[in-house]
């Protein structure tokens, strides 16, 4: 027999439903008491597979070989921001914080904290699973959970290898805690087009934290012209250039950082690039005070004749 449904009551039955969307989910929880005081912080961003993981963990390996304890906090839920160093893929600290029940008073340290190359100390935030909530609350419990443990006292350098190009509140959160956010970009229009948009969120984290931008990395580009024309015009700077380089690709292939790569000519290059670029950040860099253009602006910037 057929159980007919008044449409009142099939709505309502689908409002409920509705509020129960969501449930359960991880949102942005931030404590703005949480902060990192005793280390250079820098926070990498950059248009989704443009190499900020690449740029990340040869940059780490170039402040140690300056003598600097560097830690490396991925913010991706593929969590592969490390690999290169320690040659494999990490636990995340979500999943680790899962298996307590997210008491983090009974884990250790070496439970989230792995050695990569050259003594690099390595962590991977994870993610909330997907469609569940906002990745902001990982990183800002990555950060809690290093501060219990007094891992960030005897750290000269932390660096933020952040997800993609996505520029919502919670993968903003590294920006609470960095001194300076760089970003990575190719000499292309998607990716100029994706800084543009990160700056715009860099701009407005710097209103409320003492984050400020540090410049442009010029990465898997010949050329580099279509960059610095973009940041003359909104008052950028380009802090370092890694061409398209194929020894690059073969080191991730093999699961290593370019200063595992050999002497050749190519690799040495590339090498004293990351070291100049390392020793220029801890030297300090200028606060720029970029000004993103509007979308339709820089559509017409950097469009074809």
């Amino acid at each position: 027999m057929n159980v007919f449904t008044h449409p009142r009551v099939a709505r309502d039955e689908k409002i409920e439903a509705a509020k129960l969307d969501g449930e359960g989910s991880v949102q942005v929880m931030l404590d703005p008491s949480v902060t990192i005081e005793t280390a250079k912080v820098f926070a990498i961003y950059g248009k989704g597979g443009i190499g900020k993981s690449t740029t990340s963990s040869n940059l780490s390996v170039a402040f140690t070989k300056l003598g600097k304890r560097v830690l490396q906090i991925g913010c991706d839920p593929k969590h592969d921001s490390t690999f290169t160093l320690t040659k494999s893929l990490i636990p995340t600290v979500i999943d680790i914080l899962e298996k307590v029940d997210f008491h983090s008073e009974e884990l250790r340290a070496d439970d989230f904290v792995f050695e990569g190359y050259n003594g690099v100390k390595c962590v991977e935030a994870g993610g909330p699973p997907a469609g569940t909530g906002c990745g902001g609350y990982v990183v800002g419990q990555t950060v809690k959970l290093l501060k219990e443990h007094h891992l960030l006292e005897d750290t000269d350098v932390v660096i933020f290898d952040v997800l993609g190009d996505v520029v919502c509140g919670g993968f903003a959160a590294p920006l609470q805690h960095a001194e300076r956010a760089l970003v990575v970009a190719a000499n292309d229009f998607d990716s100029i087009f994706a800084m543009n948009r990160i700056i715009a969120a860099i701009k407005a984290k710097s209103k409320n934290y003492s984050v400020r931008l540090g410049g442009v990395i010029a990465n898997r580009s010949r050329e580099t012209d279509q960059i610095d024309r973009f940041n003359e015009a909104i008052g950028l700077k380009r802090l370092a250039h890694f061409g398209d380089v194929d020894a690059v690709r073969r080191s991730r292939l093999k699961k290593s950082t370019l200063f595992e790569m050999g002497d050749s000519p190519e690799v040495q290059a590339v090498c004293a690039e990351y070291m100049q670029l390392a020793e220029t950040l801890w030297s300090g860099t200028d606060e720029l005070t970029a000004e993103p253009m509007k979308d339709r602006e820089i559509f017409d910037f950097l469009g074809f004749d």
